[in-house]
């Protein structure tokens, strides 16, 4: 009966994909006109008002059918002058979300409100933003960045036990994003023969928009002065283009307890895109991230073991649509928390509507184990697979 079940399951959600692919097409030839940000003029200044709206239908091999959603709104004040040189106000609001959502800044209502100056010499960045490592990181192509096995921002398995998103407790991520959204100064040079630098300081864990204000939560082994170098590169090799990352964030424990100490992520990355024709193209690529903090969390940082974690995926895109496959692998270590192992692997393929919506569908499959304590299931390994269509519509 669970293996019918399951089999009825996936039967649904494939129904689902083949209605949804077989309409998209239709609705591209259709006179639909691509949606502008909200935009007006305050001044010398312009304020406009973007953001993206998520939702997808899924089924699993360990819930019923069900669905997840979340909607974010990216407001941005922007004054150019005659020198070339522009100033701007950013923002990203996560204004609605669901108990699945798994971003990287702790579903925060205000994941980003930062400054930011660009000028000839490079750009300028103060306040709640990504950091340098993060912000030049490549780690391969992904059919669709919300759903992927690396660093999703929605994901497809609850634990009935806290009623939250299952990889919560050990999520993939190939880039180093230690700082997060914390309030910080970051510079960027322009991209000269092909390569590009970044630079972040982070004084503490604050979040009150503006670095210095806020020491942080009153944690013990929180980090502070979280310094991050990064360094991107893209360049030409015949008909295709390659492009190099690496970065890397260190830090300093401020309230140290035994067998804890200072950060040290890093991680790198390549990829490489081959056009076979003006409508054909091929690309591969991946990334690779160390980090000192367990399970990436920034205030579990250990004295003596590690987490890494391994992304590969390539694609083919023709015309509007694309497909790819994901392969990503993490391991977790500490002296005093569980050994964490993890291998996550996705098929996706997606379609294009406009410039507005895009529509995408696959399955995807994740293996967790441990070496201490048991999961919900009642065993130290627990094997997850969903079936999903997932639409974004952004503006």
């Amino acid at each position: 009966m669970p293996h019918q079940r399951a089999a009825t399951r996936f039967v649904f959600i494939a129904a689902l994909l083949f209605v949804a692919f077989s309409l998209a097409p239709a609705a591209s030839r259709a006179e639909v006109f691509p949606v502008e940000p909200l935009s007006t003029e305050l001044g010398p200044a312009t304020l406009n008002l973007g953001g993206t709206a998520d939702g997808a239908l899924f089924t699993t091999d360990r819930r019923s059918n069900t669905a997840a959603g979340l909607l974010r709104l990216n407001p941005s004040i922007t004054r150019s002058y005659d020198t070339g040189m522009v100033i701007s106000l950013e923002a990203s609001i996560l204004a609605a979300h669901d108990t699945l959502a798994l971003d990287r800044y702790g579903n925060d209502v205000f994941e980003k409100v930062y400054g930011k100056l660009q000028f000839g010499l490079g750009r300028f960045e103060i306040g709640q933003t990504d950091g340098a490592a993060y912000t030049l990181a490549v780690t391969g192509p992904k059919i669709d960045p919300a759903v992927s096995v690396d660093d999703p921002q929605m994901t497809f398995f609850r634990d009935p036990a806290t009623g939250r998103a299952f990889q919560s407790i050990f999520a993939l991520r190939s880039e180093a994003g230690s700082s997060g959204n914390f309030a910080k100064l970051s510079f960027y040079t322009p991209k000269l023969f092909g390569v590009q630098l970044g630079l972040s300081y982070t004084p503490s864990e604050g979040k009150n928009v503006l670095p210095f204000l806020d020491a942080g939560p009153d944690t013990a082994n929180r980090q502070n002065r979280m310094w991050e170098m990064a360094a991107a590169y893209e360049t030409q090799l015949g008909d295709a283009t390659a492009k190099i990352s690496g970065g890397v964030t260190m830090g300093h424990n401020e309230w140290r307890t035994p067998g804890h100490e200072g950060l040290t992520d890093w991680a790198f990355g390549a990829q490489v895109d081959y056009p076979l024709d003006d409508e054909w193209k091929i690309s591969a690529g991946g990334a690779y991230r160390r980090s000192n903090a367990y399970a990436f969390d920034v205030n579990d940082v250990q004295a003596f073991d590690n987490t890494g974690a391994l992304h590969v995926s390539t694609a083919v895109t023709w015309t509007a649509w694309s497909a790819g496959f994901e392969y990503s692998d993490g391991t977790a270590r500490a002296l005093d928390a569980p050994n964490l192992d993890t291998r996550g692997m996705q098929a996706a393929i997606s379609y294009a509507i406009n410039d507005n919506l895009q529509l995408a569908g696959g399955w995807q499959r994740f293996v967790y184990e441990r070496d201490m304590g048991v999961f919900y299931n009642g065993r130290q390994r627990i094997d997850m697979n969903a079936g999903f269509a997932h639409l974004r519509f952004k503006v």
